[in-house]
């Protein structure tokens, strides 16, 4: 019998799975070709493809802990956060506030903005003081004050009745959460412009060689602990142990563990834990994702871009809410620009379901028209250009999300829960919920053993 089972190799299976690491464990991760979930990257020479999680919390994090811990190397983002390209203009340097005055639009559109602008400032300061780290308090008193921050409503209802122009203006940031302005809860909207607002204070971090470098070290930590290919299709609570029944090359296979660790999407959680407690069950059924779209394009330009200042670019309008320039993590460590680069678009909520069944290929045409579009010559210079689907993109803040947190953070008997739709954290709480687990699968086997050497 295992000590553990975890199923999911993900970002969250993984942090519990390196803490458990010294454990008899086994991993089982549905794809048959690779670890990390929605951590996807790939090095192509100086530069990196990027489909999926990109940015980790800096020091005092989970995230931190984890780097150090497995000895890898990460860097703070350098560059802007706050470019924008809308109605013909480019903008990544100057006081984010004057924007409405330098992007072509009408006073109107420019008097709504700054409206809702001068609201939405007054607010993130306010998300930002309930968010603070308090003196002797636990990380899950925290998370559920930020769970309980204007929930009642929408971030659509919080920001009115704007201008179309001013609503696309905002919008294209909130989407980035994965849902729609009318799906979103408006803490949830706020606290994301608090994210791009306060980037250049520990807020974001890259791994360099890119993100799947820290998930493969942990999986190359276990080597044949992690089974790729193995698909779970129920897991079952017993008063002493866990069994775990999953598909492998075709065939049933059945493991038994003292504990488990579940760290799948809500929804596949839901599924195959069998017997979960019922408002445990109901809990994980309310939880809500939006899909992510990719694309990954790899470039050989070799004179200075507009955007080589900037890494993440806000695109209202387009078939993606924002460009990733990927390029940018390699520059920040250069004296001198090297050629080519790397951009990332990424297309959440109802961008991403628009182009969900379409071909990749297709899906990658549309970016680039767009790309070169937003920077005239961009098409030509591409080398590469692949695409990303993630059905579970993120799971998002929905008003009355913070009457969940309760039931979905009560400590089981032997399945623990790790994820990220567990926090606001992203990959953060990716990584401290799969700390989380871990410890509580190593407490009950500590009992154990201390009680079984009585």
């Amino acid at each position: 019998m295992k000590d553990v089972v975890i199923i999911g190799g993900g970002l969250a299976g993984l942090s519990a799975a390196w803490r458990l690491r010294h454990w008899d464990i086994q991993v089982l991760e549905a794809d048959s070709a690779r670890v990390g979930g929605r951590i996807r990257s790939e090095a192509h020479g100086d530069y990196v493809m990027n489909w999926g999680g990109h940015m980790f919390a800096g020091a005092g994090s989970a995230s931190a802990e984890l780097v150090a811990e497995t000895g890898t190397r990460w860097a703070a983002i350098p560059g802007s956060l706050q470019g924008m390209a809308m109605n013909g203009k480019f903008l990544s340097s100057g006081l984010i506030h004057t924007y409405p005055f330098r992007i072509p639009m009408t006073n109107k559109d420019r008097l709504s903005i700054l409206r809702v602008g001068a609201r939405l400032g007054a607010d993130v300061l306010r998300y930002k003081r309930a968010a603070r780290r308090r003196s002797g308090e636990t990380p899950e008193v925290r998370q559920q004050r930020i769970f309980n921050f204007e929930d009642e409503r929408t971030f659509a209802d919080y920001i009115g009745n704007p201008t179309t122009t001013a609503r696309d203006f905002y919008c294209s940031v909130a989407m980035r959460s994965a849902a729609d302005p009318d799906q979103l809860s408006a803490g949830a909207g706020i606290g994301y412009f608090n994210l791009i607002w306060n980037i250049g204070h520990g807020l974001g971090n890259y791994i360099v060689g890119g993100a799947a470098t820290l998930t493969e070290t942990i999986a190359q930590s276990l080597r044949n602990r992690v089974q790729l290919g193995a698909a779970v299709n129920e897991v079952v609570q017993n008063s002493d142990h866990v069994v775990v029944r999953y598909t492998l090359n075709c065939k049933e296979h059945e493991v038994k563990a003292h504990t488990a660790v579940l760290a799948t999407p809500a929804p596949i959680t839901r599924k195959v834990a069998v017997n979960l407690r019922p408002e445990l069950r109901d809990a994980l059924g309310q939880i809500r994702y939006g899909p992510h779209v990719a694309g990954a394009f790899l470039t050989n330009e070799q004179n200075p871009m507009p955007y080589d200042s900037t890494y993440g670019i806000a695109t209202p309008n387009r078939s993606f809410t924002v460009a990733l320039n990927q390029g940018n993590l390699t520059r920040g460590r250069d004296t001198t620009r090297r050629p080519g680069g790397s951009m990332m678009t990424f297309s959440p909520a109802s961008l991403g379901y628009r182009l969900w069944d379409l071909p990749e290929q297709e899906i990658a045409d549309i970016y680039l028209a767009d790309l070169d579009d937003i920077f005239p010559g961009f098409a030509g210079i591409v080398t590469d250009a692949r695409v990303e689907k993630f059905e579970f993109g993120s799971p998002y803040c929905f008003p009355g999300r913070h009457k969940l947190q309760s039931e979905l953070t009560r400590p089981s008997e032997r399945v623990f829960l790790a994820g990220d739709y567990l926090g606001t954290f992203y990959t953060d709480t990716a990584v401290s919920s799969g700390f989380t687990a871990a410890q509580g699968a190593a407490s009950v086997l500590a009992t154990e053993r201390q009680t079984r050497n009585l």
